[in-house]
């Protein structure tokens, strides 16, 4: 017999909008076979009540007819048994519980499916900021139960509803035969004159009926393996953000398809978001609500950017803006595995790959290109020869504009070698998101909070600036292009490298968008502040900031190496090389940068100066308390002298000339035995 269509049970565990309007085909067309099926089944109850009526007649009637009662009687009673036995307990079978079992499995479906679109969201609230471990656990476990329960809901649902198409035809069949061999039957017992067609024809629906009965047991033994196979393979990917170690990522993809959430904004502040099917067609990005017979267009992604965000302290976000800037999207994937692969598949859409004639090949070549634009190469030297300014030829003490740092002066970039100058797998931050203060311990309270409100002329009204007491104020108007840590701080050669890194990684992601500050140079810091509300959003201390320079023939640009304490690392020191794009005035800012830094120089060694001068003087001041105590023990000692010798002649001159001369011990020792005997006597 002819194929009939099934529901595919492998893309269960997808969920796509497609495979669920497939399913309310096959839904739609399960209730009408159900309603079919209730009305054939009460003609057919009507043509069984009608015969155990006629049975129940024609027994009455028997009994007045005596002789007609062994052969009418027992006829219709024959009947009446065939037709319960052959037509009605086939269709009470399949209503009673082939359709109840769709029914039940349905409901069981749509709980599952609820349940999982519920543990779907609340996975998807996870804050990215305070990430609880154990609620992230609970999460996690709810989406992994969810989706495994609704994955083997579906494929049994399916599985009973591929099953209903073929039990459809028997359930129809079953009765009808039953009804007709049951009126055969009765006329064969009054009348031997059927022909010999009708019962072939009745052969060939019974053999009609067995030959689908065995391709249904095949098929539901088919199903019932496939569902065992996919179940021990899929156990992996209910967790909702598998591991990217058993599962990589596909970089080379031109087409994508898969759930996403949708930020909508549903006021000034407040926003909403929803969960949709999107897919890739061709140069456009496509949704499909669930229930949808076709997708809508969400935008040309054309020459579109992609870049991730923060948004809502939500994870795995990105933003889609069109070629214009006109459009902008922001989506959330359910993990880390989509989120980079949908990022790199609008990034392959948006340089026209698809339409090559091998898309994935050229994607390959094209990304293996970007790696090799944002990995230091042997060839920099030759490349960069004419960059680099002469820091040997001139004198130590005479700084050039574009290069300075402390201490002596730095290698060449021949006794560097140029893998060690940028750290592996260093990821780029192309916009400013947190004050440095947070990331220094130790100077986050004496730095001047990041975020309050700063005069970079140093006026202030109620309470005193940090910087007022500061002699140099220079302010500069500049855009952040980029940071990002590096593994020397030695060489101007780290700038250049990391410029170049920068400003390639800037052109292959299409990221045209800098954020532009003003730069205040003091001689305590170096303070980048918000034009128009006059915050500060990033301060670097003036010490910290070792290697500075600005690129000989594209004097806009310039960077500076910042030396932090710990880092990806703890107990080691990191170097941070943050690069700017200015007005045509790199050299003026190097220059002012170390202009502070001399000024602070010499600042440090008034301070210590004044600092030893004060400890020589609390020396002196020290010595001569020492000396006055001496010299005052000393005269009491004399005076005490004179006083003995004052009392010893005294005493000569009122005795009778015998007496004894004692010395000052032996009459203290005398005086304090005289005493210790009266504080005896006392005492007793």
């Amino acid at each position: 017999m002819p194929g009939i269509d099934k529901l595919p049970i492998e893309e269960t565990l997808e969920d796509s909008p497609q495979t669920r309007s497939l399913l309310g085909v096959f839904e739609e067309d399960a209730a009408a076979i159900s309603n079919y099926i209730n009305q054939l089944f009460q003609a057919m109850h009507r043509i069984y009540d009608a015969q155990n009526e006629l049975s129940a007649a024609t027994h009455l009637t028997s009994k007045l007819l005596k002789e007609y009662e062994k052969q009418l009687s027992s006829c219709h009673a024959v009947l009446s048994t065939q037709l319960a036995d052959a037509m009605m307990f086939p269709i009470t079978q399949f209503k009673e519980r082939d359709l109840k079992e769709i029914l039940t499995l349905k409901e069981v479906f749509q709980i599952a499916s609820n349940d999982h679109d519920a543990a779907i969201t609340r996975y998807s609230r996870l804050s990215k900021r305070r990430e609880n471990e154990k609620i992230k656990a609970e999460v996690t476990e709810d989406v992994y139960t969810s989706r495994k329960k609704q994955h083997q809901t579906m494929m049994h649902y399916f599985c009973a509803l591929n099953t209903l198409q073929y039990k459809k035809k028997i359930a129809m069949l079953e009765p009808l035969l039953g009804y007709m061999q049951a009126q055969i039957s009765f006329f064969k017992m009054g009348s031997e004159n059927l022909t010999e067609q009708l019962e072939d024809f009745l052969t060939n629906i019974g053999t009609s009926v067995q030959n689908v009965r065995r391709e249904m047991e095949c098929e539901v033994e088919n199903m019932q393996q496939t569902i065992e196979d996919l179940e021990v393979a899929s156990d992996p990917l209910y967790l909702p953000d598998p591991d990217t170690m058993k599962f990589p990522v596909h970089r080379n993809l031109t087409r994508k398809a898969g759930y996403l959430n949708a930020r909508n904004k549903t006021g000034l502040v407040s926003s909403s978001w929803d969960r949709q099917f999107y897919f890739t067609q061709g140069g456009n990005l496509m949704s499909q609500a669930r229930g949808d017979v076709a997708g809508g267009l969400v935008m040309d992604i054309d020459n579109c950017s992609v870049m991730a965000v923060d948004c809502e302290d939500r994870r795995y976000c990105f933003q889609i803006t069109s070629f214009d800037g006109k459009k902008s999207s922001i989506l959330q994937a359910e993990s880390k595995k989509d989120y980079e692969e949908w990022i790199c598949t609008i990034n392959n859409i948006s340089k026209q790959i698809y339409l090559s004639e091998n898309p994935e090949e050229i994607a390959a070549r094209v990304n293996q290109s970007a790696l090799e634009a944002v990995t230091p190469s042997p060839s920099f030297q030759q490349r960069h020869e004419s960059m680099r300014p002469a820091v040997q030829s001139r004198p130590p003490a005479a700084r050039t504009s574009s290069t300075g740092s402390l201490g002596s002066e730095s290698a060449t970039l021949s006794a560097l070698s140029l893998d060690s100058l940028v750290a592996p797998d260093t990821p780029i931050q192309f916009d400013i998101i947190s004050p440095v203060s947070e990331d220094l311990p130790g100077q986050a309270k004496s730095s001047g909070q990041s975020g309050r409100r700063t005069n970079p002329f140093g006026e202030s009204g109620g309470s005193k600036s940090e910087t007022e007491d500061s002699i140099l104020h220079q302010l500069f108007i500049v855009r952040f292009l980029g940071s990002m840590e590096v593994k020397s701080d030695e060489s101007p050669d780290v700038v250049y490298e990391t410029m170049r890194q920068i400003l390639a990684a800037r052109a292959i992601h299409n990221i045209f968008r800098m954020t532009e500050s003003h730069l205040l140079v003091t001689c305590d810091c170096l303070k980048l502040i918000d034009p128009q509300t006059q915050v500060t959003r990033l301060r670097f201390p003036l010490p910290n900031v070792v290697l500075y320079a600005t690129h000989q023939e594209n004097k806009r640009l310039f960077g500076f190496v910042l030396r932090t304490a710990g880092g990806r690392v703890e107990s080691r020191q990191t170097s941070v090389c943050y690069i700017f794009e200015s007005n045509n005035e790199g050299e003026k800012i190097c220059d002012s940068v170390g202009l502070a830094k001399q000024i602070a120089f010499h600042a440090e060694l008034d301070r210590k100066a004044s600092e030893k001068q004060k400890e020589i003087d609390r020396v002196k001041e020290k010595q001569q308390k020492e000396l006055n105590k001496q010299k005052q023990i000393e005269k009491d000692l004399e005076e005490q002298s004179r006083l003995i010798a004052a009392s010893s002649r005294s005493n000569q001159s009122s005795g009778e000339g015998q007496f004894v001369v004692l010395s000052s011990s032996q009459s203290e020792d005398s005086d304090l035995g005289e005493e210790g005997k009266k504080k005896r006597e006392s005492e007793a």
